[in-house]
């Protein structure tokens, strides 16, 4: 009597089946962070007509056109890949560099420009000089993911986690704002959604490897740290000071 026998996966196989589910969650991650930043900015920017929504400058302008297109890209780029065009790819991402480039000073110079207009979000109590450190220093957060990924370019695994985790923490922007801020009750909780992201990828890297890649590890901490001490060194004198001497840069009365 002849009995059949599983044949175990060829290495091969398994390393297709990893790239099929890699297509799939890095594509579904795409679309959920491109619908968070769509759902976040509606009523004040895409809704608003985009260039022509009612924003205070040109500067707040320019920086929503060009944190736009870094999302856009990112779904570029995971479509490539899942569309076997890794070439294309590789010279789109070092466009894709240059504009991260260009996203961290801009970002600081919009955070620079809501501080010169006392700007604080509705609900955060402890001011514009505080709330200053929270751009700032996401700007210094994303700068520090975007190195590492450009680093660890040679290591798709590595790299397309720091670039999607980089990502992920820009959703501080458009979590900060209704409806998210509806659900958690006030603007600065928006790392509860950030955290959502990050377990996600965790839960992701355990299911498809059973193991958790240490860029996962590295990065997902870093954001979750970031995200606690922001506010804390922004209510810190020597922080109020510094808030202090850029708003006196700038002529705003303090």
């Amino acid at each position: 009597m002849i009995t059949a026998t599983a044949t175990p996966c060829s290495a091969g196989e398994r390393v297709s089946r990893m790239r099929r589910s890699d297509d799939i969650f890095f594509s579904s991650m795409a679309v959920l962070i491109l619908a968070t930043v769509l759902v976040g900015f509606a009523r004040t920017y895409f809704l608003a007509g985009v260039f022509r929504a009612p924003l205070p400058n040109l500067l707040v302008h320019v920086h929503g056109a060009v944190f736009s297109c870094w999302i856009l890209l990112f779904i570029i780029q995971v479509s490539l890949v899942s569309a076997g065009r890794v070439d294309i790819h590789r010279k789109l991402g070092l466009a894709g560099f240059g504009l991260a480039c260009l996203m961290v000073p801009l970002g600081l110079a919009a955070a620079t420009d809501s501080l010169s207009r006392n700007f604080s979000p509705p609900g955060f109590p402890f001011g514009a000089k505080a709330f200053y450190a929270i751009p700032v220093l996401a700007m210094v957060q994303f700068a520090t993911l975007i190195f590492f990924a450009y680093g660890f370019r040679s290591n798709p695994a590595a790299h397309k986690r720091l670039i999607l985790i980089s990502t992920i923490s820009l959703m501080g922007a458009p979590t900060g704002r209704p409806p998210f801020a509806t659900i958690t009750g006030h603007p600065h909780m928006g790392d509860i959604f950030i955290w959502l992201f990050l377990l996600l990828v965790i839960g992701y890297d355990l299911w498809s490897t059973h193991r958790v890649y240490r860029a996962t590890i590295w990065a997902s901490l870093f954001v979750f740290v970031m995200g606690q001490i922001l506010v804390p060194i922004g209510m810190t004198g020597a922080w109020q000071s510094f808030a202090t001497w850029m708003q006196s840069l700038s002529g705003m009365p303090h």
